[in-house]
């Protein structure tokens, strides 16, 4: 038994409008009406509405037989409801068909899973009741923006009530593994793990127009021909598709839709199945764990997150955007929260790669702005624009940086004060000492402590007492008072209680 299963993902971006033509600090809204209609409507007609009545069609003239799933955002859930209402009545048409899966995704495709645990979850949650409220459906296994996953993120999925999630076959991660088994997460050993076979889904994706090709050209009968030649032991195939392929990336002309109504003839021809991965997750066991310690993704020869996170721009406006999660996660202005998830959408900072090669260039042919800079300086300026407004709502939140700041300068001074009164504690013995040595040395006359330590031994000495008699005698015909004073400790009392004295003083 050998199972394919198709997977198509609809995602639309918000675009932005330029910042020359909006009013940075008094016009708050962002997004180019007229490039939203005319981009979706445009890609609608030629792709969307075409793909999904060929697919419709597919699913009764095989009797339920070819079954898929679908992976679409809930921003172009919100696009398709205003500008093309006709593709979700297509998409109701197939939901009902009860052989179309509609996967878990967050609701504004966005990277949130990289920087915040509780803002992707929150998005997952709020995509699955909208899935819920317009196709009946919950839900079961998750598709992450681009496929982008890791360890880190595999509780979450698994805390969210999800039994499987896709992700990338990628080279690097598997080794010498094939995609084309089910794997379980280490940090999440219920969750199970379907693979994109890259190879596949790549052969219609990039290359099915490609004359160049050594396979040129492709029909869905040498296509299944590929999948009954996989080892018989290898299960189950995922193919990743972006919708957008059928009529936009490969145009009409090039049979793309011809070649997709084929595939299920050809398949029953060679006893292939078509699953949902729901069906996938639920028939198959985990052959063993996958660690994927790193995030990949379905983007880029290098099957990472560079294509979004991969020079200081793309970082700078990331860090800058998720600075302010904890604050709208408090708030409640519905216009601030819609704002906050358009402007999380993975486009935005797609659009700023600077690289040369694979997806940079991809990034240039999509993107409406003439360079990464350009739309760097584009984001930036709607994003402090946006700032600025969550700063407003939460005044109380810079007073609370405040009082943490004073509260730690205070804590640091309470520091330096124990510090310094130790200081004073050691500088107030090393004087008491020095004053006691000092009054030792001027009340007697003694020359060197050496000659004032027998002194110590008896206070009676008479070589002491003789010596004090002649200065006393001589004082008297004069008045002089002040060689008495020198000679007048004689005893060790008398010294002690002169310094106890001065002590006190």
């Amino acid at each position: 038994m050998k199972a394919i299963s198709f997977i198509f993902q609809i995602h639309q971006p918000y675009r932005l409008k330029r910042y020359r033509f909006f009013d940075i600090g008094n016009d708050h809204y962002y997004y180019d009406d007229f490039a939203n209609d005319d981009i979706l409507t445009r890609i609608a007609q030629r792709s969307y509405i075409p793909a999904c009545e060929t697919l419709l069609r597919m699913v009764n003239d095989s009797q339920g037989k070819f079954r898929f799933a679908i992976a679409i955002s809930g921003d172009a859930l919100e696009q398709c409801e205003q500008y093309a209402p006709e593709l979700i009545d297509l998409l109701k048409k197939l939901a009902d068909t009860g052989k179309v899966e509609f996967l878990g995704t967050p609701y504004a495709n966005s990277l949130a899973s990289l920087a915040d645990a509780d803002e992707f979850m929150e998005q997952v949650k709020l995509h699955t009741a909208k899935i819920q409220a317009l196709f009946g459906q919950t839900p079961k296994v998750m598709r992450n923006t681009e496929l982008i996953y890791c360890d880190e993120i595999a509780p979450l999925i698994a805390e969210l009530g999800f039994k499987g999630a896709l992700t990338e076959g990628a080279k690097h991660v598997l080794g010498w593994k094939s995609p084309d088994y089910v794997y379980s997460a280490p940090t999440a050993p219920k969750l199970k793990l379907l693979l994109n076979n890259a190879k596949l889904s790549d052969d219609i994706a990039r290359r099915f127009s490609d004359t160049n090709w050594d396979s040129y050209p492709l029909t869905a009968d040498k296509y299944m021909d590929w999948v009954a030649s996989t080892p018989a032991d290898e299960q189950i195939i995922n193919i990743c598709l972006n919708m957008e392929t059928f009529g936009e990336l490969q145009p009409r002309e090039t049979g793309i839709f011809q070649f997709l109504e084929a595939l299920p003839r050809f398949a029953a021809e060679r006893s292939i199945d078509f699953w949902t991965p729901s069906e996938t997750v639920s028939k198959l066991k985990a052959v063993d764990v996958l660690p994927i310690g790193h995030p990949v993704s379905a983007v880029d020869d290098g099957r990472d997150v560079s294509a979004w996170l991969g020079n200081r721009l793309q970082h700078e406006a990331f860090e800058k955007l998720y600075s302010v999660a904890e604050r709208i996660h408090l708030c409640d202005d519905r216009r601030l929260k819609m704002d906050w998830l358009y402007l999380q959408g993975a486009d935005h900072f797609y659009y700023m790669s600077t690289k040369a090669f694979g997806d940079g260039a991809a990034a240039a042919n999509f993107s409406p702005y003439g360079s990464p800079y350009e739309a760097f300086t584009n984001y930036m300026n709607v994003l402090a624009d946006f700032i600025v407004r969550v700063e407003e709502q939460f005044p109380m939140s810079i007073e609370n940086e405040e009082l943490n700041s004073l509260l730690t300068t205070i804590r640091n001074q309470a520091t330096e004060l124990e510090t310094l009164t130790k200081e004073n504690s050691s500088l107030r013995r090393s004087l008491e000492q020095f004053n006691v040595e000092h009054n030792l040395r001027t009340g007697a006359e003694i020359p060197s402590e050496k000659k004032a330590a027998p002194a110590k031994k008896t206070a009676t000495k008479k070589p002491a007492a003789k010596k004090a008699e002649p200065a006393a005698k001589k004082a008297e015909p004069v008045k002089k008072a002040a060689p008495a004073k020198k000679a007048a400790p004689k005893t060790k009392a008398e010294k002690i209680a002169k310094v106890e004295k001065a002590l006190k003083k």
